[in-house]
């Protein structure tokens, strides 16, 4: 790969993440929340190879671009959006499980279909929140 095809590669993954931190917002899906997550340990894996690759001399333009992104990584996702996603999934874990423990007695079937469906939301935050918090471990 050229000089110029790795700089476009990473400026089409930089813009891609740029706009999904941009988008991320407190009341994001869980899709969103794994996505851009992917895309930041991405372009993070990227980065990590390019700086690894090329030398400060014949790649200065590619270089600050990479600072950038690294940037814009560090002060945006890692100390901005990252702990709030981290904590808006244990609330809302905790808020769930409250809500799925306050139930009891006898049910009819729209109340059990009810309680699938949180537990179902249930697994699928907590799965996420596991991975949010393999994230955090990576950032120690």
């Amino acid at each position: 790969m050229s000089s110029d095809e790795i700089s476009s590669m990473l400026n089409t993954e930089s813009q891609k993440l740029e706009h999904l931190i941009s988008n991320v917002s407190d009341d994001a899906e869980i899709n969103e929340i794994v996505e851009t997550y992917y895309q930041v340990m991405n372009v993070s894996s990227m980065i990590s190879m390019l700086k690894q690759q090329l030398d400060s001399e014949n790649h200065k333009v590619l270089l600050d671009q990479v600072d950038k992104t690294e940037q814009l990584i560090s002060e945006k996702f890692n100390t901005g959006i990252h702990p709030k996603i981290l904590d808006k999934l244990s609330n809302s874990i905790q808020e769930t499980t409250k809500t799925l423990q306050s139930s009891s007695g006898e049910k009819t079937k729209d109340q059990i279909e009810t309680e699938s469906k949180l537990f179902e939301e249930l697994r699928k935050k907590m799965s996420t929140k596991e991975f949010v918090e393999q994230y955090d471990k990576g950032l120690s």
